[in-house]
């Protein structure tokens, strides 16, 4: 009988995920938004998607930020990434059972949220248990190209999860 050979994780960084042209956009935003005061009624992602611009540069930043493009490459592909959770439900235990994975605490709660192809829905039926949400994790597992949205955000990936553990760099 064969012996199954291990799976070998790719380790991913975050903004591998994006095409290259809405990193590009993403880290040249508009130089208007350094003028806009924190907390101002200005400074929300509802009041800059409802702008109009007619600037190239701030158009193409603001359609960055709600990308769902995606790297066909990653589909089916075993990753490892570094992430925080967001949760979406619990069990019985009060154990995380579906989250969001993202690249950096706080995501989804502070404006703006990540895009779309910057964050991974998941589902681990046994649940997690975590100290602290600003605990940030290794994931092992199965990349898909999957559309995820709920009241909380939205995901262009979803990984089956074989592993997690605590990051350690």
């Amino acid at each position: 009988m064969a012996q199954e050979k291990p799976v070998q994780y790719v380790e991913v960084e975050w903004t591998e995920l994006m095409p290259e042209d809405d990193l590009e956009a993403l880290m040249n935003p508009p130089d208007y938004l350094s003028e806009i005061p924190d907390g101002s009624q200005q400074d929300s992602v509802d009041a800059f998607e409802q702008k109009a611009f007619s600037n190239e540069k701030a158009q193409r930043f603001q359609q960055a930020l709600t990308s769902t493009e995606v790297i066909k490459e990653f589909e089916n592909k075993a990753i490892r990434i570094p992430g925080f959770v967001v949760p979406l439900a619990n069990n019985a235990e009060q154990k995380i059972t579906e989250f969001f994975i993202v690249p950096y605490f706080g995501a989804c709660i502070h404006l703006p949220p990540p895009p779309p192809n910057q964050i991974i829905h998941a589902v681990v039926e046994e649940g997690i248990e975590l100290d602290s949400l600003y605990e940030p994790l290794w994931f092992e597992g199965v990349l898909a190209i999957e559309m995820t949205e709920n009241g909380t955000g939205s995901s262009a990936y979803r990984l089956r999860i074989d592993n997690f553990f605590r990051y350690q760099d």
